[in-house]
């Protein structure tokens, strides 16, 4: 564990969240049924050493990057807030056939938005994809979209979570059993690590070991495999071929900015 926070870190008075369903939070119920996930997290850190500090979340889950450039960006533009948490790209890259290389001139061009309004800017990178059936196939793509996002952060001055190199997420108690979207416990431990990014002191180290267990018989696995794809791999996939997201006509969760 961490030690308890001794300083004040940086204040921001606005903080706005672009993205898709890893912003929005998916997977990290509140008790009301509505979504918590690392952004929400981050913003109660934030608010902790600055009450007044207001809040946005414009995420929507399956918004692919385009998609959020057009109608969430502008929209941040306008609440012209102190920082904004950008992710975006991952629906995008994870589709057959997308070139990482235009996908990151999409996330230039909106870095570039949000940052010419003075914003501070934070990035989140992709996620090692090593362990993840189906979605390992397309490591290479992120790996590459990655080097992109490092490249638009140093020349934009970001702040960069990155997400690549968390290996406490390659524990399967990070993400939640459609192994597309964290856990509450994968959504907190990003939170502190954008807090780190941030330079925004914590009591606790997302570097936390995880509890040990035992491992899992080859064929349990295999069974599970097998569950998976059928229960989430084929809906996603269906979903894809229909030309249909589970973001259509839903509106983002905290569209203005309040104090929390």
């Amino acid at each position: 564990m961490g030690s308890e926070p001794t300083s004040r870190g940086p204040q921001w008075e606005s903080f706005v969240a672009l993205g898709d369903s890893f912003t929005e939070g998916m997977a990290d119920l509140r008790p009301d049924g509505g979504y918590r996930g690392w952004a929400d997290r981050l913003a109660e850190h934030l608010a902790r050493d600055n009450p007044a500090m207001r809040y946005a979340n414009l995420a929507v889950r399956g918004k692919l990057i385009r998609q959020i450039v057009t109608d969430q960006v502008p929209r941040a533009v306008e609440l012209r807030p102190s920082l904004v948490a950008l992710t975006a790209g991952g629906n995008d890259i994870i589709r057959p056939g997308t070139d990482p290389d235009l996908v990151a001139t999409l996330f230039r061009d909106a870095v570039g938005a949000l940052r010419s309004t003075g914003a501070d800017v934070l990035i989140g990178t992709g996620f090692d994809t090593r362990d993840t059936p189906v979605l390992r196939r397309v490591r290479g793509k992120v790996g590459t979209y990655n080097a992109h996002l490092r490249a638009i952060a140093d020349e934009h001055d970001c702040h960069v979570v990155d997400l690549w190199s968390m290996n406490v997420l390659r524990d399967s108690r990070a993400w939640n059993t459609d192994r597309l979207h964290l856990s509450p416990e994968g959504h907190r431990r990003v939170a502190l690590r954008a807090c780190e990014a941030l330079g925004v002191p914590t009591g606790s180290d997302w570097r936390e070991k995880w509890p040990h267990t035992a491992d899992v018989p080859w064929r349990e696995q295999r069974a599970q495999d097998i569950k998976w794809a059928r229960e989430h791999l084929a809906p996603w996939i269906g979903r894809r071929l229909r030309g249909v997201s589970s973001g259509d006509g839903r509106r983002p969760k905290r569209p203005q900015l309040e104090r929390l």
